[in-house]
């Protein structure tokens, strides 16, 4: 049980998307008892058991369609009637998604991103920073962030973007904005915001699709954030998170 407990902190501290089950019933002869747990993890590893032969080869498959679609379940099989197994009783299992935190990846260390982190912090996501200005993206203004120290189109094998991650774009240059906006968007992301007027924006993605067609921005969000009229970077910062 500990192991576990352990591998689902583990789990919620660094991100992605596994699932649980855990036998709440039985009756008759059984492998488990309720309370036994098994999880599967992003990586297809597994930790635990609900005691293996069928039922666990059964439920591994409702945990690997757990992890796609996100949707809990419950389980329910005689082990001799359903399963052909020799055991004589009866098992629920629940299935359940596990959630890490979802990772924000911002990039650009400046006032708007220092003010975004702080805000990403505490509502639970985890934050990267990619800004190759050591002068600011240093631990003093990113406290409990992770830092990158490059330019975000030299960044890509260090962020390694999957469907669930947040990007937001905001660093100091618009050149570096462009770039990272023609990289990032083709590449996996669950929401992508650049910061900017809608001029500035146009102006980006004519250039993208001059030079090689733009991408898909069905989950490309800009000018970023919401209109609440926001001016200083902490405001601005509430715009992007809300």
């Amino acid at each position: 049980m500990r192991e576990v407990t352990e591998a689902m902190l583990r789990l919620l501290e660094t991100g992605g998307r596994g699932a649980l089950a855990t036998v709440v019933r039985s009756s008759g002869s059984t492998p488990q008892e309720p309370g036994a747990r098994l999880l599967l993890l992003p990586d297809g590893t597994s930790v635990g058991t609900i005691g293996g032969g069928a039922i666990e080869h059964h439920v591994f498959a409702e945990l690997r369609q757990c992890v796609i679609d996100g949707r809990p379940r419950l389980v329910e099989k005689d082990l001799v009637r359903d399963l052909g197994m020799c055991c004589g009783g009866r098992m629920e299992v629940f299935v359940e998604p596990v959630e890490g935190r979802p990772r924000l990846v911002i990039f650009g260390a400046g006032h708007v991103g220092c003010a975004t982190a702080r805000v990403a912090r505490s509502l639970g996501f985890r934050v990267v920073v990619v800004d190759d200005r050591e002068e600011l993206n240093t631990e003093e203004r990113f406290e409990s962030c992770e830092r990158i120290l490059l330019e975000p189109a030299e960044a890509v094998d260090d962020v390694l973007p999957d469907a669930r991650d947040w990007l937001l774009i905001v660093t100091h240059d618009h050149q570096l904005d462009e770039e990272a906006l023609d990289v990032y968007a083709r590449l996996p992301h669950a929401y992508l915001g650049l910061i900017g007027s809608r001029r500035k924006v146009y102006r980006i993605l004519h250039r993208i699709q001059a030079k090689r067609g733009l991408p898909d921005l069905r989950r490309v969000y800009a000018p970023v954030g919401i209109d609440i009229g926001a001016v200083s970077p902490e405001e601005i910062a509430v715009s992007i998170a809300s």
